[in-house]
């Protein structure tokens, strides 16, 4: 039977600090009722005592959103955890999610602490928590650069304490997928303790390897990813849930894992981020960009419409999408199109045009009249402006719409 990983998502907490991302308590409940019907296993809505305004957010979504954990983050002071419960003592299931460095360079220069008083604030931390909630998590910040047998420590401290979920970042995004599913497994294996609680992945894409990393932790142990919608956060972002959970679900074989997501609300989720921040996902962006499902090379198109297999491993459906696209490129005319069409009349179900070519208009739509499938046919901006100048149309004299929404 395949293994249920947990997924944490942060888009509230860590993907809006990312530079240019920040919502305020309207937009943040907006968000979570999202998240909820995505159905996410864990909400982090924020950081209380960062400020007024993300408190007063995270007691709200604590008291408004049923059926998903709601986490508040907070560092390993006495303050900090007083001010996280506060803020989601209401949640129908709340966590404290408490965190404190262990690399040598953040102890050494951020901290100023030693190997023991951190251990001594990580004791204490966890069991300050731990008499507000039962859920308690604890996050060993920069774990992935941190010395093996001082984490093992760590781990042991924590548990011993009382935390139900350990979490070994990837905060600076260094480590790669070999490095991290190491760490994962080494743990599982020096802390016996360990494998009472949950293990948690938290990643992130300075490298470009935020969700490779999650995957790896996967294979080796972990039990939850932390991710975001979109992959927004600090820097370069933190992996994408999105890319996380179809990949789990595409890979099944290969994880033996599933996750509890809705990803029919994949799409509905991401475009709701994105109109509340302001920040477009690239076009190319994996599972959804605006190009993850869209065929311009005829040789994929024919493939495509013989069977959508042949060049897409999942379904747009599947994602919340009700179609693909084949694109009509500058060297493509609608015949070869045709002569592509199955004998059985499945063609396209939905065409957007912005060409002024009357003809290569006219025969899209014909296209379009007897549709059975849902392919939605484009014509690309090099077609658009090469038909326009064989036609002798002026360049703002538009005919139809050729963006995807």
């Amino acid at each position: 039977m395949p293994r249920r990983i947990l997924i944490f998502d942060t888009t509230l907490r860590d993907g809006e600090q990312s530079p240019g991302c920040s919502m305020n308590t309207y937009e943040k409940i907006r968000m979570a009722r999202q998240l909820q019907r995505l159905r996410v296993d864990v909400i982090e809505a924020g950081f209380p005592i960062a400020s007024e305004g993300d408190f007063q957010a995270v007691q709200a979504i604590a008291r408004e959103v049923r059926g998903v954990t709601v986490a508040a983050l907070c560092r390993a002071r006495r303050a900090d955890i007083d001010r996280a419960w506060e803020a989601i003592r209401e949640a129908e299931r709340p966590r404290i999610h408490t965190f404190l460095a262990t690399s040598p360079i953040h102890m050494q220069h951020k901290l100023r602490m030693s190997p023991r008083e951190v251990l001594a604030a990580v004791d204490a931390a966890v069991r300050q928590a731990k008499s507000y909630t039962e859920d308690v998590e604890f996050s060993a910040e920069d774990a992935s650069r941190s010395e093996l047998e001082f984490l093992f420590e760590v781990v042991r401290t924590a548990i011993r304490a009382g935390a139900t979920t350990i979490n070994l970042p990837d905060t600076v995004g260094y480590a790669t997928p070999g490095e991290y599913g190491a760490m994962f497994r080494a743990v599982r294996q020096q802390v016996p303790e360990s494998r009472q609680v949950r293990l948690s992945a938290h990643t992130h894409d300075d490298l470009g390897m935020a969700v490779a990393n999650a995957l790896a932790a996967v294979e080796n142990g972990a039990d939850q990813v932390e991710c975001t919608v979109n992959g927004i956060g600090e820097r370069a972002g933190n992996a994408a849930l999105e890319e996380v959970v179809m990949a789990i679900r595409t890979r099944r074989n290969v994880y033996d894992a599933e996750t509890g997501v809705d990803t029919r609300q994949i799409v509905p989720t991401s475009r709701l981020l994105s109109s509340i921040i302001h920040v477009e996902v690239q076009p190319n962006k994996a599972i959804v960009g605006r190009n993850a499902f869209a065929h311009e090379a005829g040789i994929h198109q024919h493939g495509v419409l013989q069977h959508a297999m042949t060049y897409e491993i999942m379904s747009p459906a599947d994602i919340g999408l009700e179609s693909n696209r084949l694109v009509l490129g500058k060297a493509q005319r609608p015949p070869c199109h045709r002569g592509a069409v199955p004998a059985d009349g499945r063609a396209v179900a939905a065409v957007r045009a912005g060409t002024g070519c009357t003809a290569q208009l006219n025969a899209s739509r014909m296209y379009a009249k007897n549709s059975a499938m849902k392919t939605c046919v484009i014509l690309s901006n090099g077609c658009v402006r090469e038909r326009r100048k064989r036609c002798g149309r002026n360049r703002d004299d538009r005919v139809g719409e050729s963006e995807y929404g």
